[in-house]
């Protein structure tokens, strides 16, 4: 089930204040919003959020053999690599960064943010479909500046976005964390690529 709303300060904050308050949130629901007032990202960085990109959290509810929930972050991952891989066709080199990002070379389309809840996890995910942020210690890209030729909006984004999440939650379930770890590796920078590392 995805929710829309046209405007909230924050799609994360908002399914953790329905699950403190003993909500029943089942795994694949999702709410998205036309835009967020207070989005934010790792570390409580702000985030930048108009309409145009897609701002989407949905709920993950941990079972007693799941793999460690900390590893939804790579499922989230997955997922998101492989929605963007279908939007973007293969003309573009696409990568996932630790421990959040996707990124298009070296410009940022995606994010992902985890905040937990008990045996619950939300996971946000944010997707510049339309325009481009601009950041001040980072380059970034969208869908749209990529393949104009591509007409989804973000509620199509996302529609395609939760139906591969759907199958990464599946196979982080039946067939556990190595086969997720290498799924990541995959599509991370290749090993032995250089990176550099930034204070906070």
């Amino acid at each position: 089930m995805i929710e829309t709303v046209s405007e909230t300060g924050s799609t994360n904050a908002d399914l953790l204040e329905r699950l403190k308050k003993g909500d029943i949130l089942p795994d694949g629901y999702w709410l998205r919003a036309d835009a967020q007032t207070a989005g934010r990202g790792r570390a409580g960085r702000e985030w930048l959020s108009r309409p145009g990109n897609l701002y989407a959290s949905t709920v993950v509810n941990g079972r007693a053999d799941d793999p460690p929930m900390h590893t939804l972050s790579l499922v989230a991952g997955v997922a998101v690599w492989d929605m963007l891989k279908l939007q973007l066709g293969d003309a573009h080199r696409l990568f996932l960064k630790w421990p959040n990002d996707a990124l298009v070379g070296n410009e940022k389309i995606a994010g992902i943010l985890l905040e937990r809840h008990g045996d619950a996890v939300v996971v946000g995910i944010g997707v510049n479909v339309r325009f481009a942020p601009k950041l001040s210690d980072r380059q970034t890209t969208c869908i749209h500046d990529l393949n104009g030729r591509n007409e989804n909006g973000p509620s199509e984004v996302l529609g395609y976005l939760a139906r591969e999440m759907a199958y990464a939650l599946s196979r982080w379930r039946s067939e556990g964390l190595d086969a997720l770890l290498n799924r990541w590796k995959e599509r991370a920078f290749p090993e032995g690529t250089r990176l550099s590392v930034k204070g906070a």
